[in-house]
């Protein structure tokens, strides 16, 4: 509690935030001023960091507030999520990827894997741009993620965001010189992005976590200011939503059709004995569009080098206490025996179901695979309508099309 001049009491919603868990009566959210997407792995980062979080029944909800003119931000995976659920950055549609950590080098693109370290960051849009950008300098705060590589494969995306003024903070070294040296952008972003915003500027995704120092007090000290001179009950909620419906029953409509993948070489399928969660997790985000489908997740690798009995040699590659091993040679398919270590004779378990690659963008060499190897994530699906599979948001789901490519296998 505050004391005023008049010698009464408020209560300061800023001393005091409410905590919401996703499947809460949203009644408790009818007076809230907006929203923070704070940081962690929400469903363990399956399939990809905010892909399940994004779409969520509740994020339809987040849209209608978003729209109202109401605060939403989201630091790490907040972020990772408000991206996936296409609220940011052009408020409808999935327009760029939080991807794995990569750096490009003179011989290519290596990984630096999970990065947990500070960085420094400044605003690089106008003060008043957005809620949480109000301020100058540069604030010293740490970074915390595997996958925090702002990226896009839409030139015309960038472009727009960069005359929007949406591009709201980059990474900088101490003085607050912005650089996509990886000594002051480790995790490969474009441009040095380390947060944008959408184009009303109330809706902001920032990767680094000011939340866990003081020194990010000039972030959240913007937000008050922005809550406080922007009134959210906006009599044009109603127009804007019904637009953002129909932007997002057009995207529904958009039907694509995948690359197609012959089989070539030795490929290795690896599937488990035990129960996997991350398959569960994406088949029920699937369930959202079609009810009926059932998936199976597979590891995906195609060798150039090395033998089936060297690769599988490697437990940190295949483990036989809880996984089994197919391989594919020009559509023939076996089973390793992991006894024996010989193939023995297997049903097709791609037969008459649909079934996709996703490899991320750029590919990182796997060590025990050799050069020349691929890597990824196989889902074979059943009990799907042809048509329907090639609606773009259900595609979306397998993959984000701006940092991996989705390919038909055949």
């Amino acid at each position: 509690m505050e004391e005023n001049t008049n010698n009464t009491t408020h209560t300061d919603p800023f001393e005091a935030p409410s905590l919401f868990l996703w499947n809460e009566d949203r009644e408790k959210l009818a007076d809230v001023d907006g929203y923070f997407f704070g940081a962690g792995f929400s469903y363990e980062d399956r399939g990809r960091s905010g892909m399940i979080a994004a779409r969520d029944p509740l994020m339809q909800f987040m849209v209608e507030e978003a729209l109202r003119g109401k605060a939403v931000i989201g630091n790490c995976n907040g972020a990772q999520i408000l991206v996936e659920s296409g609220l940011i950055p052009l408020d409808s549609g999935l327009r760029m990827s939080l991807a794995r950590n990569a750096i490009r080098t003179e011989g290519g693109w290596s990984s630096p894997g999970f990065l947990n370290e500070w960085v420094w960051i400044t605003p690089s849009c106008t003060r008043d741009r957005c809620a949480t950008s109000d301020w100058s300098g540069a604030i010293h705060i740490p970074i915390a993620h595997g996958e925090g590589r702002f990226t896009t494969k839409d030139r015309d995306i960038m472009k727009e965001l960069e005359k929007n003024d949406q591009l709201a903070f980059s990474y900088c070294d101490a003085s607050g010189r912005v650089s996509t040296d990886p000594v002051v952008t480790p995790n490969g972003s474009e441009c040095a992005i380390a947060g944008i915003c959408n184009p009303a500027g109330n809706v902001v995704a920032l990767m680094p976590h000011p939340e866990r120092t003081t020194n990010g007090d000039p972030y959240f000290d913007s937000l008050r200011r922005w809550i406080e001179t922007h009134p959210w009950r906006s009599e044009q909620w109603t127009v804007k939503s019904e637009k953002w419906k129909v932007k997002s029953e057009q995207r529904a409509d958009v039907r694509v059709t995948l690359p197609l993948r012959e089989s070539s070489g030795t490929e290795i399928f690896i599937d488990t004995i035990i129960v996997n969660n991350e398959e569960r997790s994406v088949e029920q985000a699937l369930r959202r569009i079609l009810p009926n489908v059932t998936l199976k997740q597979l590891r995906y690798a195609r060798l150039l080098d090395g033998t089936v009995p060297d690769v599988l040699s490697h437990v940190s590659f295949f483990n036989p206490h809880k996984e089994i091993a197919y391989i594919r040679r020009r559509g023939s398919v076996t089973r390793w025996n992991s006894v024996t270590k010989s193939e023995e004779p297997s049903d097709d378990i791609f037969e008459k179901r649909i079934t996709v690659l996703r490899r991320n963008e750029p590919a990182t060499p796997s060590r025990p695979l050799g050069e020349g190897s691929q890597t990824g994530i196989c889902y074979v699906c059943s009990d799907v309508d042809e048509t329907e599979f090639r609606r773009s948001d259900l595609q979306e789901i397998f993959a984000n099309p701006h940092a991996a490519i989705l390919e038909r296998l055949l």
